[in-house]
């Protein structure tokens, strides 16, 4: 049986032990981990491919087995995200404002770790690397809880990166995994407020709503991704082809991938042909409103539940538009806030869409690919927040740390 409370208390006095932890200390940790999941390979491997037998028996969809697989080049980058993670400064402890009253006051403004976070998390066993890796770097202490699908490679995992704390002399509950795949005990986990502080869910809609609409810990949304691509009249044709290509198909099961085409009408004549021709080469089915399909005769016609579907498959949807105003409109109506892209040679239009589009990351001729806190220099990520409070975008170390007014006096009192 999972005793979820003994778990908050030993994360509630790791916590305090993290906070005194030196750089040193800490990056010692985070090489160690990585070394040993390069030396403990063939034990992730197998135990992975117990969790992808029992996937694939049960019929779980492509997109979803490729978020669920481990192989040597992702355990390398899982090792490679740690060791990235030990190169980046580290920001506990930095002073972010300061500045003295004219009563003689000395008031500064210093960042510190969140404390305790909880991760409920579904497939992709390289989250329980990365969640560890970046809470320890930020001077905090993990509970994970990941999907009963990944259950053999998260446990796996989490051995190897206890092993490496204990091996340095630190806590190992540090990074603490819960391994009961009962609903109740995940029910019973949301309502740890008095050990948690933080509770970050990464995967499905159905998972994010669940935890948002009954969890008692404060929440940071990571969202779906229903990220669109749109084509400008004044777009390279050729460019915005090999962008939605790659922004579609070079990993469908993740959420910075492109579900939604957004194409003006003066380029939809140039743009289509050669875009289904691409496309084609992956099998994938192409979705569109009626002047789409004046061009595709082939096009399966878009509902509306399309314009807004996350559908990590080989699947994309497609609306014409008559107007940048009409393409953000659009994508502002039915996107998740993740990410967007612009395709154009347009300055003027290329600004009005960075400005104007309500999305966590908005691009200018580039793939949404690039969303990942790995890509943007993080070493690894937590997840995409897609909220607006306490973070957004890519969460990163500085995310996953709060902060903390320091005052200094020589005997002031308040009259």
């Amino acid at each position: 049986m999972t005793d979820l409370t003994d778990m908050g208390r030993r994360a509630s006095e790791a916590k305090y032990e993290l906070q005194k932890l030196s750089t040193d200390k800490k990056n010692e940790v985070l090489r160690a981990a990585a070394e040993l999941l390069t030396q403990r390979r063939e034990e992730l491997l197998e135990a992975n491919a117990k969790d992808i037998a029992a996937a694939e028996a049960g019929g779980m969809r492509s997109g979803m087995l490729d978020r669920l697989r481990l192989s040597g080049e992702r355990i390398e980058g899982m090792a490679e995200g740690l060791m990235q993670i030990a190169e980046l400064p580290d920001c506990v402890g930095e002073v972010m404002e300061r500045f003295d009253r004219p009563n003689g006051l000395h008031i500064e403004k210093r960042r510190v770790p969140l404390g305790v976070i909880g991760i409920i998390y579904e497939s992709r066993p390289n989250v329980t690397a990365d969640a560890f890796g970046l809470c320890f770097k930020a001077g905090n202490a993990v509970i994970l809880k990941g999907g009963s699908d990944a259950l053999q490679s998260n446990i796996a995992v989490t051995a190897v990166l206890r092993e490496a704390l204990r091996a340095c002399g630190v806590t190992e509950d540090a990074v603490q995994l819960i391994e009961s795949t009962d609903r109740s005990v995940t029910e019973e986990f949301m309502r740890m407020n008095r050990y948690v502080d933080v509770l970050i869910p990464r995967g499905s809609a159905g998972l994010i709503s669940n935890v948002v609409t009954n969890s008692t810990i404060p929440v940071i949304e990571t969202g779906t991704g229903n990220c669109h691509v749109y084509v400008d009249k004044a777009a390279d044709v050729d460019m915005a082809v090999e962008i939605i290509y790659n922004a579609k198909t070079q990993r469908i099961g993740v959420c910075n991938a492109c579900e939604s085409l957004v194409i003006h009408r003066d380029i939809r004549d140039a743009l289509l042909p050669k875009l289904a021709k691409r496309l084609g080469e992956k099998n994938v089915e192409m979705r569109g409103d009626d002047r789409v399909r004046e061009v595709l005769k082939g096009c399966v016609p878009a509902t509306e539940e399309d314009y807004g579907k996350e559908y990590l498959d080989y699947i994309i949807s497609m609306k014409t538009v008559d107007s940048v105003e009409e393409a953000i409109e659009h994508i502002n109506r039915y996107n998740t806030k993740h990410s967007d892209c612009i395709v154009t040679a347009d300055a003027e239009a290329a600004e009005k869409f960075l400005n104007e589009v309500d999305s966590a990351c908005v691009y200018v001729n580039a793939s949404t690919r690039f969303t990942d806190g790995f890509e943007f220099g993080f070493g690894a990520e937590i997840g995409i927040s897609t909220q607006k409070l306490h973070a957004r975008g890519p969460m990163g170390l500085k995310e996953l740390t709060s902060y903390k007014y320091t005052v200094e006096g020589n005997g002031q009192v308040r009259g």
